[in-house]
């Protein structure tokens, strides 16, 4: 399930850097509604992972609570990105890597194995897995290609954006910038 956009409970954020990355992975609490920075891709999927069965809260994270001021704001200042619940925990030795498209119009999950080989697709991913017998214990439910979902208004201004609505698979594009004055 995707969360919505008024209550997201699991996000990470992305600022438009160069490589199009995540700079800063936070959850939001389920009591006080606070932003909360979490260290580590890793520490943050191990939050998202299990987020059905053990929703945030402020306390966990070590020396919080939920009567501290949040530790970063949901506002245009970054891109943000609200991430899905419950998406597995990407298996040891393996890393997820989510890019921005460069319009803006979507995020794309990639797999990069120990070896060093990025893979994009289950088909991928099943055949490396099949060719490697020293992952023989890893299991292709184990990944997962679903990407968070970009929040609109945080998008910035200049970025060329698609227009709505062009019907049947429309390419149309329509530009969204300052006042020129």
């Amino acid at each position: 399930m995707l969360e919505s956009q008024e209550n997201p409970k699991s996000s990470s954020k992305k600022s438009p850097s160069a490589s199009g990355s995540i700079d800063i992975y936070a959850v939001q609490c389920g009591k006080c509604h606070k932003w909360r920075v979490i260290g580590t891709q890793e520490e943050y999927e191990d939050i998202r992972s299990n987020f059905s069965g053990n929703p945030f809260v402020c306390s966990r994270k070590p020396g919080t609570s939920c009567k501290d001021a949040a530790d970063i704001e949901k506002d245009a200042s970054r891109t943000w990105v609200i991430d899905r619940p419950n998406i597995p925990k990407t298996p040891e030795g393996f890393k997820r890597s989510l890019v921005l498209r460069r319009d803006f119009t979507k995020l794309d999950a990639y797999y990069i194995a120990p070896s060093g080989k990025k893979m994009r697709t289950r088909n991928e991913i099943a055949a490396f897995l099949e060719a490697n017998p020293e992952h023989k214990g890893v299991s292709i439910s184990e990944f997962s290609f679903h990407c968070p979902k970009i929040v609109e208004e945080t998008i910035p201004e200049h970025v060329e954006k698609r227009a709505s609505g062009g019907g049947s698979g429309s390419n149309k594009k329509s530009k969204t910038m300052k006042d020129q004055e």
